[in-house]
């Protein structure tokens, strides 16, 4: 009787996963759509600096989904300096077409890349606290981002099968996939070198407060914020869209990570002609690709 029922339970459980709704074949809500389905709590404090707050978007839908029920984290970018994450929904907007859950994060800014770094993990961890509120799935966590913030989304998510990776993220919070537009994934000294040695004032200040002086000097200490000290085998897919033009990430950081993409689990955009923010047309393209990507997951 006892094997019947645990048969009984796989076959219900398979029959579940195969009726998971696949996210390209979702209709896309309309503006009067997404006000009905959405509960949105704004600046939720996840920690003790100002800078620690995040905007949830909670939808009616997402449960409907099945094993596509993500749970959908964007960090923005501005080099660690600048932006917050105001400036750029239009990295979020598809999602939110979608009816899945989404975190827009903000981070500590001008202080440097390991303590904003941290602040995606501490975040994390908030939400899997105080998820009794939220009721979102942890387990099947997207992290994503927009060049620092997809550094931030690349680099925790590839260091979590690491035990020598500091910031942990809390037990029943898996990453399950890693969507990179335009992130540093190794050369951090090449980009410090861009910015710092750069004529405008504001890139100059950008490249000073990346990194103390005590960690720009490390090799070793600059190596632990690198994705590709990380990657291996049983990382979880990673999507990665960059471009050719890159004046802030060029596509020399990039020469020794692309041969590692896993050919079964991972997807690359390069764009010969783009620059280091996609244009209306390059991200709409993009995220095509983006919801194939996360249907295969």
């Amino acid at each position: 009787m006892q094997k019947t029922a645990i048969y009984l339970i796989l076959i219900f459980s398979i029959f579940l996963s195969s009726c998971s709704k696949k996210l390209t074949s979702i209709q896309d809500l309309s503006t009067e759509q997404q006000t009905a389905a959405y509960k949105v709590v704004k600046d939720v404090s996840y920690g003790s600096d100002a800078e620690q707050v995040m905007d949830i978007y909670l939808s009616q839908k997402a449960k409907s989904f099945g094993k596509r029920n993500y749970t959908v984290v964007f960090l923005h970018g501005g080099g660690y300096y600048f932006s917050d994450k105001s400036q750029e929904e239009r990295y979020i907007e598809p999602y939110l077409r979608k009816g899945l859950n989404v975190i827009n994060l903000n981070y500590r800014l001008k202080r440097g890349i390991p303590l904003a770094m941290g602040d995606l993990t501490t975040a994390l961890n908030f939400l899997k606290t105080n998820n009794a509120d939220y009721g979102l799935n942890l387990d099947n966590v997207i992290v994503t981002g927009f060049s620092a913030g997809a550094h931030i989304a690349t680099n925790v998510g590839l260091a979590q099968n690491n035990p020598e990776y500091p910031n942990r993220l809390n037990k029943g919070i898996t990453i399950k996939g890693i969507i990179n537009f335009s992130g540093p994934v190794d050369g951090l000294d090449v980009v410090e070198r861009i910015f710092t040695e750069h004529q405008n004032e504001q890139y100059q200040a950008v490249g000073k407060a990346l990194f103390s002086p005590e960690e720009y000097e490390s090799k070793e200490n600059l190596a632990k914020l690198e994705p590709i000290t990380y990657f291996d085998a049983n990382d979880p897919p990673v999507f990665l869209w960059h471009g050719g033009q890159d004046d802030q990430i060029p596509p020399v950081t990039f020469e020794q990570f692309v041969p590692l993409l896993r050919k079964d689990k991972d997807f690359r955009i390069f764009i010969p002609e783009a620059k280091h923010s996609p244009t209306k047309e390059e991200l709409e393209k993009a995220y095509i690709e983006v919801f194939r990507f996360l249907d295969e997951l």
